[in-house]
């Protein structure tokens, strides 16, 4: 930081956190009307990119810990969204998408790619391209690199 550069203000993590409600506030009511909240759209999503997958490769891929990703698979378990089926040997297990969750994701789609053009009108493309970088520079920087996952569609 050179001597003419204003300290930062107030603290990161709460402005970060203010930031991300908002923004998932957004993205949340517009995927209300399929019936799935963004971490599960995400996850959805994810599993498209990854086809059937361990759970702790998966919880690696999106930057999350086993425990979190346990807790936000559990409604798409019990929606018959994704399954849970054996994996390479008896130790394992692998998640993989059902058709129902397929279907789902792909009538999300919609949803998301609304919420996600709202977000660029009210910040401008330019901005949101800017807090990309932004973002992927912090991750990078705090040894959390960007999973190809991180623009789930």
């Amino acid at each position: 930081m050179s001597p003419s550069t204003p300290k930062p203000a107030g603290c990161t993590n709460f402005k970060l956190r203010q930031l991300l409600r908002r923004v998932a506030r957004l993205y949340d009511l517009e995927l209300a009307a399929t019936g799935l909240k963004t971490t599960q759209y995400s996850l959805l999503s994810a599993l498209v990119k990854t086809g059937p997958i361990a759970p702790g490769q998966l919880a690696r891929e999106l930057g999350m810990d086993a425990s979190t990703l346990t807790r936000n698979l559990k409604p798409l378990l019990v929606q018959n969204l994704v399954q849970q089926g054996p994996g390479d040997n008896a130790r394992q297990r692998r998640i993989e998408l059902t058709p129902q969750g397929r279907a789902r994701r792909q009538s999300a789609q919609a949803h998301w790619k609304a919420a996600q053009l709202k977000l660029n009108a009210v910040l401008g493309a330019d901005r949101v391209n800017e807090l990309h970088a932004l973002i992927d520079y912090g991750l990078s920087k705090l040894n959390q690199p960007p999973s190809p996952l991180s623009n789930a569609e």
